[in-house]
């Protein structure tokens, strides 16, 4: 039987999604406590491997067992078992067809920018900072830039394990709330800190150093080192998996703030 959850996290205290020998990653909590319900070590395969200090809204993973249990046992009786930070959401049973990872058509980030001139700290680690004023209006010009089908090689870090860096960006928007920026990337796929390094050009942009048709240049030149430094992972979340209507799964979680 193959069972699909949903799940959400904070990054805060984890070494990103990836399983590691020091067992810090989400993946190792998730083994864990899925292996404790089902009876026996059990392995988990996720939608996308989010970064270090980088969270998840909406994250999707799949496992495969023998054991018969009813769905809940796979959302209360897992998270009873799951440290502080990690919650599942929702379990269904899906055909062996279905991959969390290899079936999702659409990814979404959210990255969401505390812009003040003081760091924050009742959100620390939960939202990145810029301490100057941005103007979201050029941001949104620049962004432009990036929608459609590109190689995003000048946004992609050189430890990218991505056989292709042709992706097809369909959303990158900014909107003001208040002292927030949030930002708002939806893709066919992602390259490993694309939407990171992509926030670091943009706030460039935001903050007058650079002009908006600087995004557009940037891609076509292919060259990472003409973009702006990675920015922080604080602020980033996975937010959206799509996958086919067959499925019938959903593609976002309705508990998030900025969902």
């Amino acid at each position: 039987m193959r069972v699909v959850l949903g799940l959400e996290y904070c990054g805060v205290g984890f070494c990103g999604w990836q399983s590691q020998p020091q067992g810090c990653g989400v993946q190792d909590a998730l083994e864990a406590a899925v292996s404790a319900i089902a009876g026996g070590k059990t392995s988990v395969t996720a939608a996308g491997r989010t970064d270090t200090g980088v969270h998840a809204a909406f994250q999707v993973a799949h496992f495969d067992t023998t054991a018969s249990r009813p769905l809940t046992a796979w959302v209360r009786g897992v998270n009873s078992h799951l440290p502080a930070g990690v919650t599942v959401l929702w379990a269904r049973e899906v055909d062996e067809d279905f991959h969390a990872r290899f079936a999702a058509i659409q990814r979404g980030y959210r990255y969401v920018l505390l812009n003040h001139p003081v760091r924050p700290g009742l959100n620390h680690g939960l939202v990145g900072w810029h301490h100057r004023p941005l103007d979201a209006d050029a941001m949104n010009l620049a962004a432009a830039h990036l929608i459609g089908q590109h190689d995003f090689s000048a946004f992609r870090a050189a430890e990218c394990q991505a056989k292709s860096p042709v992706k097809e960006l369909r959303v990158a928007h900014v909107e003001r709330h208040g002292d927030y920026l949030v930002c708002a990337f939806r893709a066919d796929g992602f390259l490993h800190h694309m939407v990171r390094n992509l926030m670091g050009s943009l706030i460039q942009v935001g903050a007058g150093a650079q002009p908006p048709a600087w995004i557009g240049e940037i891609l076509e030149s292919r060259d990472r080192t003409l973009a702006a430094p990675t920015f922080d992972a604080a602020g980033l979340y996975l937010t959206h998996i799509r996958y086919p209507a067959h499925f019938a799964l959903p593609e976002s979680s309705e508990r998030w703030l900025f969902a």
